[in-house]
């Protein structure tokens, strides 16, 4: 079993920036991809970046250039640092990783971007 725990969520004004983190503690031996979505109001959840245990990113259209993913494989941490955040960046973030082929989710950390 894998236990995720995010933080780093909050309220900020549009062009400020922010630092999610996740740890995964469990049965985290084989830990692969780790990655972030979110989910605003009235929208499908969608995938914000992503990083594989080697290091490859992948980044949505709408963030690249403002946010970066980075983890820590010691530590079992992704992180998400947003910077120039747009109104439009305001949802319920949520971790994922892929332990042996499973997906496993945090619980969601909400980000408010004021204008």
């Amino acid at each position: 079993q894998v236990h995720l725990v995010e933080s780093g969520g909050g309220l900020v004004q549009a062009g400020g920036s922010l630092r999610l983190s996740c740890a995964a503690s469990g049965t985290t031996f084989s830990i692969g991809t780790m990655g972030w979505y979110r989910q605003a109001p009235g929208k499908q959840r969608e995938l914000v970046a992503d990083i594989t245990r080697g290091g490859s990113k992948n980044y949505a259209d709408s963030v690249k250039g403002r946010f970066t993913i980075s983890r820590d494989n010691a530590k079992n941490t992704v992180y998400l640092q947003m910077n120039s955040l747009k109104p439009e960046d305001t949802a319920v973030y949520y971790c994922q990783i892929v332990v042996l082929l499973t997906n496993y989710w945090g619980q969601g950390t909400q980000v408010t971007v004021s204008s």
